[in-house]
């Protein structure tokens, strides 16, 4: 059985669907169509689309949008032609590249078109960033990226917004990686990354309009199991800017509550960031990040307290791994040595894994004060979430106590 899965995971499926397709929305006598038309590489000689779906067995077909237009009220969808995921340029690929591939890029775009100021990196697996980071250069952007959590970054799509040098090349080439995705490769960059013969590597030579997506809203479908679909607007972060976020204030049962103290311009940096990164990560989930870096990510779960303390397990513990392989080149779980490991535990509670000083983001209102709490005894200086609550005065109160501060973007990013 296990032999049999490793050959599906090698196979290329042959698929039957049709090389065109057409999605129409009728009113009457007025019809507006999208015109669509089936995507294949030719890798070795061989043209074939999508290697599967979401796993072996599953035929899968990626189509790009070539014609048509659709508008919805004041909604015009996205023209033709601008391609960025659904028609990339394969420069490397020992395999063709399957759904999940092409979904984990997509979905690294969908965060990086917000930062196109400074180096910046994302590393998407299934669908969820496991890192992400600015900084002064691509290769230290990456690099504390996949520091961030280089356990889940194992096979992951690594997204960066500037053209590939050989210091990242170098980097990235020491890991392992399903795909690299960027808008450019310089010279001598691809024969260091050609050492990883399965590696996917992606040229997106539009990615420089990645910016004209901001704020532009298009139509999402969602399929049910009985064959329905689900049409509806996708979800544009509102609040983008400074200005956006406004601190934190309610009132309770005649009661005005207040947050005492204003954020820091480094605390600004951080909100923005955090809020931007969490706009690309499933529903109810809570984040943690210093330094424009990602320290903690919760990925949706049922419960906000729950979610925050998943954040605060998954930071220690990335942490003590992140310094377990800068000091003795192994990861924590392979560490050996009471005293070694002794010692990282020490460090990384004195830091509380990263958490003190960081901003916690949550991508709706916390019901009660126990979500806002999680962080705030962990040492968060600042809070971003959409406000909203009935009790929000809660909330106030604690980050008040803490010596904390907190804004309100006015807007939950529930996506998917």
């Amino acid at each position: 059985m296990a032999d049999d899965l490793k050959k599906m995971y090698r196979t290329i499926m042959d698929d039957h669907f049709a090389p065109a397709m057409e999605i129409s929305f009728v009113d009457g006598a007025n019809r507006q169509t999208l015109f669509y038309e089936k995507v294949a590489w030719t890798i070795d000689q061989v043209k074939k689309g999508l290697r599967y779906g979401e796993n072996p067995g599953q035929e899968a077909a990626l189509y790009r949008l070539a014609n048509g237009n659709l508008v919805v009220g004041e909604t015009q969808t996205i023209a033709p032609g601008r391609y960025l995921a659904s028609d990339i340029e394969l420069l490397q690929s020992g395999k063709h590249p399957g759904k999940t591939n092409l979904t984990d890029a997509d979905n690294a775009l969908n965060i990086l078109r917000y930062f196109t100021d400074k180096p910046t990196a994302v590393i998407v697996k299934h669908n969820n960033p496991c890192g992400a980071a600015r900084a002064a250069s691509l290769e230290s952007a990456y690099t504390k990226a996949y520091m961030a959590d280089r356990i889940a970054a194992f096979g992951g799509c690594i997204a960066l917004n500037r053209s590939v040098d050989k210091a990242t090349a170098e980097a990235i080439s020491n890991q392992y990686a399903e795909v690299v995705v960027a808008p450019d490769f310089e010279e001598g960059s691809l024969e260091i990354l050609s050492a990883r013969k399965n590696l996917r590597v992606i040229r997106i030579g539009n990615m420089d309009r990645l910016q004209s997506y901001v704020g532009e809203r298009v139509v999402d479908f969602k399929s049910l199991i009985d064959g329905g679909l689900i049409a509806q607007l996708s979800f544009v972060p509102e609040a983008r800017t400074r200005e956006d976020l406004k601190l934190a204030e309610c009132e309770y049962k005649g009661k005005q509550y207040k947050i005492k103290r204003a954020p820091t311009a480094a605390e600004y940096e951080d909100m923005l960031f955090g809020w931007l990164v969490e706009a690309g990560i499933t529903s109810n989930s809570v984040i943690y990040v210093k330094d424009q870096v990602t320290v903690g990510i919760g990925t949706g779960e049922q419960d906000r307290v729950g979610v925050a303390e998943i954040a605060v397990d998954k930071a220690y513990k990335k942490l003590a791994d992140r310094y377990a392989f800068e000091t003795y080149g192994v990861g924590y779980a392979d560490l050996k040595g009471r005293d070694k490991i002794a010692a990282i535990d020490a460090r990384v509670k004195a830091e509380n894994g990263g958490i003190k000083g960081a901003t916690m983001v949550s991508d709706a209102f916390f019901p009660f004060r126990d979500g806002a709490d999680v962080g705030l005894r962990e040492g968060v200086s600042a809070i971003v979430h959409s406000g909203g609550s009935m009790n929000d005065y809660q909330s106030i109160e604690a980050c008040n106590e803490y010596g904390a501060t907190m804004v309100y973007t006015g807007q939950r990013s529930f996506k998917h």
